[in-house]
């Protein structure tokens, strides 16, 4: 039965407004989003179809714009509105009570950087940098890698540091291999730049690894 033929109620777009989203499946979220399908398949039917296409949902959210295009039924448009949803999701997962907000425990910055780097592709290294009280400057990306790595520079984050005038910065980066064991590069590059921040009086608070399977807190080891 075509989309149009379904009753109300059990349209994805009305029964989200009806019920709220959580009631709906990844497809039918991803209908939503979609907007309408193409001829012959509905907008149900073709989420299906690009989630099965795909591998499900997590590799929709990861992929790039080359393999989605490759997609049958997305095009430029689709693409850049499933890219903003995602990018939005972040961004509220990231700073739910807004940037000001002072980090009152570890898991705050931990959930930031989770949802920040968890689903990329390639290792990012980021840092946020905060205040005297601990409240959020900004977020920053500053080095890219492969799906190997990232090189760090020392003298950028601290050229970055006095740049927004912080008391104090939290750096991250994510394991795309999934497992968020710190390594040894990660503890050196750790110590390097605790040491180059407390030479313009800024403490150097954590080091997060995250990955989607959890995160490593390099303080709660001990290692800071």
């Amino acid at each position: 039965m075509e989309l149009k033929r379904w009753p109300q109620a059990e349209r994805p777009r009305e029964k989200l407004l009806q019920l709220g989203a959580g009631s709906l499946t990844d497809g039918e979220l991803l209908a939503v989003l979609l907007g309408s399908g193409v001829r012959g398949t509905d907008a149900v039917q073709l989420a299906r179809q690009v989630l099965e296409r795909l591998g499900g949902l997590d590799a929709l959210l990861a992929g790039g714009t080359a393999a989605l295009s490759d997609v049958r039924g997305l095009g430029p448009a689709r693409i850049a509105r499933l890219k903003a949803a995602v990018e939005l999701g972040r961004r509220y997962l990231a700073a739910p009570t807004g940037s000001r907000a002072a980090l009152k425990a570890p898991q705050d910055a931990a959930r930031l950087f989770h949802a920040r780097l968890a689903d990329l592709p390639h290792e990012v290294f980021s840092c946020l940098f905060l205040d005297t009280r601990h409240r959020v400057i900004c977020y920053e990306e500053l080095f890219r890698g492969t799906v190997d790595g990232a090189t760090v520079y020392p003298r950028e984050v601290l050229k970055r540091t006095l740049h927004h005038n912080a008391s104090a910065v939290i750096i991250g980066h994510n394991h795309p291999s999934g497992v968020c064991e710190p390594s040894e590069a990660d503890r050196n590059i750790t110590v390097k730049l605790a040491k180059a921040l407390a030479l313009v009086d800024v403490r150097l608070l954590d080091h997060l690894v995250v990955s989607r399977g959890g995160h490593v807190s390099l303080a709660e080891r001990g290692w800071i």
